[in-house]
């Protein structure tokens, strides 16, 4: 039977050393010398977190993300890097930041969607290597405020298809009795019978409940319909300051 050779870490322990055991050596030993090189990430980006992502995530992600906040830190490079690619993941499929909305559909003050050049920069950035950058170029850290919240007092319930019995300048929406990822597109058809597009809902998460702020006041004359709403869903029409008042008897509307 031919007999096979021994393993080469039994050859080196029993049989003593052999010409080339010194250059093989040398060559293990610079092999090993060279893993923690190629553990590192390859860097393919000019994109760094310090110069680019961090002005991203204090914009749109810290007033959740901090270390007093609702959800874990994302403040620094340290923090954010292990949650590179989860990063990624939920930006790119529009689950955070938790805006809930098709952006471009309706104009909103208080917008929180990334724009596409955003995504970008986070995509080049966990696919390029993660690099940091320079601390020189960190933005400053952002302040924590509680925004104020709207005055519901004259905000008018809406479910399935409604008539607006009363004009109303309209500063926002806010969805109640929404399922999770539902998707609605909410329009409003005025008496002339043109169309203003209020809202597009998609991936929704009632978890994280928040209006939407009309960039510009809205005005809906009397008899407006509402439509567009799925059966079950609900939301209220936020009222600008300066909304008519509503009328003691309602309009009788065709």
């Amino acid at each position: 039977m031919e007999r096979k050779p021994a393993p080469l870490h039994v050859f080196l322990n029993h049989h003593g050393p052999w010409p080339g055991a010194a250059a093989m050596q040398r060559f293990l030993l610079f092999i090993g010398l060279l893993a923690p090189l190629q553990a590192h990430d390859l860097i393919t980006t000019a994109v760094t977190w310090d110069r680019d992502v961090s002005r991203i995530v204090y914009a749109r992600c810290a007033s959740c993300h901090h270390s007093h906040g609702t959800a874990f830190s994302l403040m620094t490079y340290a923090e954010a890097r292990p949650w590179a690619a989860a990063i990624k993941d939920d930006v790119l499929h529009r689950r955070m930041p938790p805006w809930g909305a098709v952006k471009g559909f309706g104009e909103f003050r208080n917008d929180e969607a990334l724009t596409a050049e955003q995504l970008e920069i986070i995509t080049s950035w966990a696919e390029g290597g993660l690099p940091e950058g320079d601390p020189k170029d960190l933005p400053p850290p952002p302040k924590f405020e509680e925004n104020p919240s709207p005055d519901l007092r004259r905000a008018v319930p809406v479910s399935g298809q409604a008539t607006l019995d009363h004009a109303l300048l309209l500063d926002g929406l806010l969805p109640r009795n929404v399922p999770a990822n539902a998707s609605m597109k909410i329009l409003a058809r005025l008496p002339d019978g043109s169309v203003q597009p209020l809202l597009w809902l998609q991936n929704y998460d009632p978890r994280y409940p928040h209006p939407f702020l009309l960039r510009k006041p809205l005005s809906l004359p009397a008899c407006t319909v509402i439509y567009g709403l799925k059966e079950g869903a609900s939301l209220l029409l936020i009222a600008a300051n300066s909304s008519p008042r509503q009328a003691e008897q309602g309009l009788a509307c065709r």
